[in-house]
């Protein structure tokens, strides 16, 4: 079971975007996920008339390793970490380490 999955609320919490909030929008594998607005890179692209895209420097947002961020809690405001619970019925879920509130996908 992943903590961080696709549109979850995190913070980045190392590197040069530390402090940044944003929505996981893809996992790339097991350890890497793209966060929006997050390590945002130029990218030069040649221009391809048979798809009609002009050429340009693009910005592109590049995948960050799951490692350096950590989920966003809404009640306390902060970073958090993820545990897992079993329920009574044997299902698995994820929650907030601090309180141990259930994450809401």
């Amino acid at each position: 079971m992943n903590k961080i999955r696709k549109g979850d609320q995190v913070i980045v919490t190392t590197g040069r975007d530390k402090g940044k909030r944003g929505t996981v929008t893809q996992r790339v594998d097991a350890d890497h996920i793209v966060v929006e607005g997050v390590n945002v890179a130029k990218k030069h692209v040649k221009p391809n008339p048979l798809k009609g895209t002009t050429g340009g420097v693009v910005d592109k947002t590049m995948p960050i390793h799951q490692s350096n961020v950590a989920i966003f809690n809404a009640a306390t405001g902060k970073a958090d970490r993820v545990g897992i619970k079993l329920q009574a019925d044997g299902k698995k879920v994820r929650v907030f380490k601090s309180s141990g509130d259930e994450i809401k996908a």
